[in-house]
């Protein structure tokens, strides 16, 4: 059986806690999208993780862990990842497909150079590497991992790249050249680096398939960043929703069964971008913050400060719908019980109208909230295992937001750690 573990939201929603824990269930976990530009906070037996590349599946001793074609590979950033999950003594069992394509260095440069020509209009990189990577793989000039191990075809790639490169590091970008021979040399470090790992993932799929093995798919970000679905242009640039799992990890649409989307019960993004339901008050702000996930509403991969919100009914209802979720977790529910008062968006004016649909972008601009106030609980609920103890005030939250959206949730996370979670 195949399930894959999505967000609804702009990231951030929890997701890797998830997949850390449906993982002792799994005989594979597979990342299918997305790079080192975001990432999945774990806490288990083993310790807390921030982990970046490496599936969430790690900790699961008897799981094997695969980097999908679909992933934006940076090799290096994949190898210390590596050595800081064994220093907690863990060995996981890691493979990557041979039809990955590698994040490299020129790509990172050219994400700081945009953001840097940009301005005041950037987008709020992560400066990755990501969207220089993937323009190239859609352009047919990026490196796959079965490259490296190709002298000739490598070195007429490269010298093709480098012609195209540095035009625009000369003329667009003012910066230093790229250089041919340096970009093989490196490219001959990686070989060695990636060769123990390197596997035909579409077989193993397969093969596993067929012999009825459980198959785990992890998504990064969410609905919001994705490119055609979310608040284009502030998205990421690979497709996060559950259906695009089929083609980055390399299994037949129709074998994807279970849809698990996680949701938070307030809102949080990272970056640019439209967010209706967002705190403008920064000492609100700040306060939400502070009090929300394991250490604070911080970005896993820049540290940077998190927007946060309420929750966006309007958003998730969409969001959810276009993951196709069959369950729905809400995570972080114990992140509020500061709060005497507790707001949720239920949906948007827009010039002066009220709507329930999510919009486009430039509409997106023009909303403004519809604000429910619920009461709060005031009590920590951390460790409660039954949902029928928790209080009454977080009980008619949970059940509020899912009268909106029109859909069960199935599981209430009330911590960060591995075993806090509510089943319903």
């Amino acid at each position: 059986m195949v399930k894959a573990v999505v967000g609804a939201n702009w990231g951030d929603e929890g997701k890797g806690k998830i997949t850390d824990m449906l993982a002792s269930e799994a005989d594979i976990v597979i990342r299918f999208q997305g790079g080192a530009n975001a990432g999945h906070t774990i806490i288990n037996k083993y310790g807390r993780f921030a982990l970046h590349l490496m599936p969430s599946g790690v900790c699961n001793e008897n799981t094997v862990n695969i980097i999908g074609n679909g992933v934006a590979l940076d090799i290096n950033k994949f190898i210390n990842e590596l050595e800081d999950i064994k220093k907690a003594g863990l060995n996981p069992k890691l493979l990557v497909s041979e039809r990955c394509q590698i994040v490299m260095p020129y790509h990172v440069l050219l994400d700081e150079y945009e953001e840097e020509r940009l301005g005041k209009a950037a987008f709020g990189s992560t400066k990755s590497g990501i969207a220089p990577f993937f323009s190239d793989k859609f352009s047919k000039i990026g490196i796959q991992v079965n490259e490296l191990f190709d002298d000739e075809t490598l070195k007429a790639k490269i010298k093709n790249i480098c012609t195209l490169k540095n035009l625009t590091l000369e003329h667009v970008y003012h910066k230093p050249l790229l250089d041919e021979e340096e970009l093989f040399n490196l490219c001959m470090e990686y070989k060695e680096k990636i060769a123990p790992f390197v596997c035909d993932t579409h077989k193993l799929l397969h093969d596993a398939l067929k012999e009825g093995k459980n198959i785990l798919l992890e998504g990064q970000l969410g609905t919001l960043k994705d490119p055609d679905f979310g608040i284009y242009p502030m998205v990421t640039s690979s497709s996060t929703l559950a259906g695009y799992g089929a083609v980055g990890a390399g299994i037949p649409p129709h074998e994807i069964k279970e849809i698990v989307v996680v949701t938070k019960a307030y809102s949080s993004a990272v970056g640019a971008g439209e967010f209706v339901s967002e705190i403008l008050d920064e000492k609100e702000a700040h306060e939400l913050r502070i009090h929300g996930g394991d250490k604070g509403e911080f970005g896993a991969t820049t540290g940077r400060p998190r927007r946060v919100g309420w929750f966006d009914c309007v958003a998730s209802r969409y969001g959810i719908e276009c993951q196709g979720a069959t369950k729905i977790v809400m995570t972080a529910l114990d992140c509020l019980s500061y709060l005497d008062e507790i707001k949720v968006c239920t949906a948007y004016e827009l010039d002066g109208k009220i709507i329930n649909d999510f919009p486009t972008t430039p509409d997106l601009k023009r909303c403004k909230p519809v604000l429910t106030t619920l009461k709060g609980w005031k009590c920590d609920i951390k460790g409660i295992k039954d949902y029928n103890a928790l209080p009454e005030e977080a009980k008619q939250y949970v059940e509020f937001i899912e009268k909106e959206l029109g859909q069960r949730i199935d599981m209430v996370s009330n911590g960060p750690e591995r075993e806090a979670i509510i089943y319903r």
